[in-house]
């Protein structure tokens, strides 16, 4: 390993460090999106355990606005700096998606997988959650001079970013600098990422019976299939690279129809759009509207009538790409070599906490754990790369 670039200490690696058992419990607790009250309480008693005043642990509403009815809102946690400087924020989610549930985390080697082969183990995004609280024990511990902190754990990021969209600046404490953790690798910093729009696609027909009579009906199918025909072959339909910008689109829910001997009056479509410029996304947005006005106007009965197309759609999260020389990236790039590594700063194609914490007044370098198949049974936490992470997060917040 290279030789670390400043003279602080980090505290040694250890076979079974006390970041690894916490990240461990803390992995094995269901919380699936919308049902993080266990997690939020785990963390809450470590916090006041470890000395944190529990007036200072204050938790938003942001469960009260989403779409999932939720447990519990956001968890903030405001610590006083032992020396001046510039506030910092830490921030991660605490959800998992639903193949999480019944984590069983156990160490195997340089990794920890879930011993029950039919769930995910929740690295995605509990690592992120263990980093910060770590951190905030540490700290609260009373012999490291650190900056003011700002913890932020979020809920329901894995169904729509929806904890940090709704997030209340003013509790935040004005952080300067920012660094949101999730997956991947602890020498990645994600600095921007895509914007997504999400619709859900409504096609009226016309029934009638399939059999005595098909020339009545109009086939709410044949519409929804000649308009992803017609966006498939424009180009408008998967990766999207035209003259005026790139992004990806996609139709990946498809519902209707009851019966073979039915001709389909009604078809419900979910798609989305995503690009880095919010313009062009727009754009391909357009596209899949006009794309299923032709179609709908290429399907008539015998009587001429035609079916018809109803649009509902939403920003998810507008697309952020952080400047090369802010702050936050900086002091990551700074505290990943300061571990012997190397930075690679990289843009997401996929939505992060980060899209709502920049679009609300705080912009954030996303950071990886050590999260290998993520979302999937075989998500593997890489122990190294988690408890680096960990040494990290520390450099990030503590004084020279």
């Amino acid at each position: 390993m290279a030789k670390r670039r400043t003279k602080k200490k980090s505290p040694a690696k250890s076979a079974n460090s006390a970041e690894l058992d916490l990240v461990m419990q803390l992995m094995a607790i269901p919380g699936a999106s919308g049902q993080e009250g266990a997690v939020m309480e785990f963390i809450r008693k470590r916090l006041v355990a470890a000395g944190a005043d529990a007036k200072a642990l204050v938790h938003d509403n942001a469960h009260k606005k989403t779409p999932l009815a939720g447990q519990v809102g956001n968890l903030v946690f405001k610590l006083p700096g032992t020396v001046r400087g510039p506030r910092r924020m830490l921030s991660a989610h605490v959800d998992t998606v639903p193949v999480c549930v019944g984590s069983q985390p156990v160490r195997k080697g340089k990794f920890v997988e879930s011993a029950d082969p039919n769930t995910g183990l929740g690295a995605d995004d509990r690592a992120g959650a263990a980093v910060l609280l770590s951190t905030a024990e540490k700290l609260l511990a009373g012999d490291v001079p650190h900056y003011p902190i700002t913890f932020l754990w979020t809920v329901q990021e894995e169904v729509g970013l929806y904890g940090a969209r709704y997030v209340v600046p003013s509790k935040l404490g004005k952080p300067q600098l920012a660094f949101n953790y999730d997956g991947g690798s602890a020498t990645k910093l994600t600095i921007g990422a895509t914007g997504g729009y999400r619709m859900t696609i409504h096609i009226h027909g016309i029934a009638s019976h399939a059999g005595g009579a098909p020339e009545e009906g109009v086939s709410a199918i044949a519409i929804a299939s000649l308009a992803i025909a017609d966006l498939v072959e424009n180009g408008w339909h998967g990766l999207i690279e035209k003259r005026g910008g790139t992004g990806t689109s996609n139709v990946g829910v498809f519902e209707g129809g009851q019966a073979t001997n039915v001709v389909t009056n009604y078809v419900k479509l979910r798609a989305e759009a995503r690009s880095h410029d919010s313009k062009f996304r727009e754009r391909i947005v357009r596209e899949i509207e006009k794309a299923f006005q032709r179609a709908a106007k290429k399907v008539k009965n015998v009587s001429g009538k035609r079916g018809s197309i109803d649009f509902e759609g939403h920003l998810d999260y507008d697309s952020f790409r952080l400047p090369k020389d802010d702050p936050s990236i900086a002091a990551a790039q700074a505290a990943v070599e300061a571990e012997g590594g190397t930075a690679t700063l990289e843009i997401s194609n996929g939505g992060l906490d980060a899209n709502w914490l920049a679009a609300n007044g705080v912009p954030a370098v996303t950071l990886g754990c050590g999260q290998k198949n993520i979302h999937t049974v075989d998500e593997l936490l890489d122990i190294e790369q988690f408890e680096l992470a960990c040494r990290q997060a520390m450099r990030l917040v503590t004084a020279e």
